[in-house]
């Protein structure tokens, strides 16, 4: 794919971003700091479309669907509702720069750029995540990299929670990405990779980059979004 400094680039913004990891509650303080962070560099050039993920809320429904007797189906339906309604908390955060409505149809992200707005989305369909959002949002706009923003300063060759041993990779293939992602996706609501395995195929047949960065880090996340080298994971062949 094709890149340019005029290309759009689509984040991936982990739901757990939205939250506070001491309080639990919304976390309005993050969401206004990383809304003024897109507006700037939007606002210099570069077009950026956002894909938010479920975090907190997401996750009390999926545990008490699944403690009630509900499936996987449910577990994601309500799971979707869930980034839906952090996506609309983005988009009251970045007003008249944002594209009004939460995405539900990837044409809508390439009609909002063309009208330099910043389109906002959640999950699509039960079973996809919306880091396979994200990418598909990639291909539909050409994106020239798609960023994940998470907790995680990066991809490891195993859970660094759990292995302090753990490797960091600098960067990698999509290849070795596709790899790590397929040994650790059980398909499951709330227990994907760091990145799911639909996603890194769907990133590998476009060859689009990958970038992941840790989110509390705005001056890191600055230069992923505008391709410039950082601390974090870079995915590229």
């Amino acid at each position: 794919m094709q890149q340019s400094p005029n290309h759009p680039v689509v984040i991936s913004l982990g739901g757990s971003m939205l939250f506070s990891q001491t309080q639990g509650g919304l976390n309005a303080e993050y969401v206004g700091k990383f809304s003024k962070l897109i507006e700037s560099i939007q606002g210099k050039g570069t077009p950026i479309a956002v894909v938010v993920g479920g975090g907190r809320i997401a996750g009390e429904y999926v545990r008490a669907v699944k403690e009630l007797g509900g499936n996987d189906f449910y577990a994601d339906k309500l799971g979707i509702d869930g980034t839906r309604l952090n996506a609309l908390f983005l988009i009251s955060a970045l007003g008249k720069m944002a594209y009004p409505k939460v995405i539900t149809d990837l044409d809508d992200s390439f009609h909002a750029l063309e009208e330099n707005l910043i389109p906002v989305s959640g999950g699509l369909i039960e079973g996809i995540t919306t880091d396979s959002v994200s990418v598909l949002t990639a291909e539909r706009v050409k994106a020239c990299r798609v960023i994940n923003v998470s907790n995680i300063d990066g991809v490891y060759d195993s859970d660094p929670s759990k292995n302090p041993q753990a490797k960091k990779f600098s960067k990698m293939t999509h290849e070795q990405l596709v790899e790590l992602a397929m040994a650790n996706d059980s398909r499951k609501a709330r227990t994907n990779f760091v990145f799911d395995s639909i996603a890194c195929k769907l990133a590998s047949r476009s060859n689009i980059p990958i970038h992941f960065v840790y989110g509390n880090n705005f001056v890191e996340l600055e230069k992923a979004i505008l391709g410039k080298e950082h601390f974090g994971t870079v995915v590229v062949d």
